[in-house]
């Protein structure tokens, strides 16, 4: 389940944060994203790395904890996004981690084909940090479970465009 809280079982446990592995080559962009989840109020652990190769060898690091969900820069030197997705979804110990794409694009095959190679959801990354804020918060809070439960390409792609400001 992805949640910022966890549940209370019964103890005194305070908001678990949610475990993000970033694969983002742009140190600035790294900073607009980490930046953006503090001001959308998203307890969260970030974890950064600069390329799809990176991405990989953090996943198969057995001392590093999954996490709980990746966010992928779609064009990354070394290794692109759409190609570390593909080996995501292709491994058995890796593949049920959902995965959300980041990218400036909004072209249809593209959307379309990360949909087909497995992603959860498609973003397309917000031109101001207002709207970055409120694509994170429409990613964790709103569209996330629906996604999760029936993913179908109305509700897979998300840009500050097609949110409402009241959501």
């Amino acid at each position: 389940m992805i949640s910022a809280e966890k549940p209370d079982a019964g103890d005194s446990k305070e908001k678990e944060p949610v475990k993000i592995l970033l694969a983002e080559d742009d140190k600035d962009d790294q900073e607009l994203f980490i930046d953006a989840l503090d001001e959308a109020e998203i307890a969260s652990e970030v974890t950064t790395v600069e390329n799809g190769q990176q991405l990989l060898d953090t996943l198969k690091d057995k001392s590093e904890p999954d996490p709980d969900i990746i966010f992928i820069d779609v064009n990354m030197p070394v290794k692109g996004g759409k190609k570390a997705l593909e080996e995501i979804k292709n491994d058995k110990d890796l593949r049920d981690i959902p995965t959300v794409m980041l990218s400036t694009w909004d072209h249809p095959a593209d959307i379309e084909d990360a949909f087909d190679k497995g992603a959860d959801l498609y973003v397309q990354k917000p031109s101001s940090f207002a709207g970055f804020v409120l694509v994170l918060k429409k990613v964790f809070l709103l569209h996330w479970a629906k996604a999760l439960l029936s993913p179908v390409i109305s509700l897979f792609f998300v840009s500050e465009k097609n949110i409402s400001h009241k959501d």
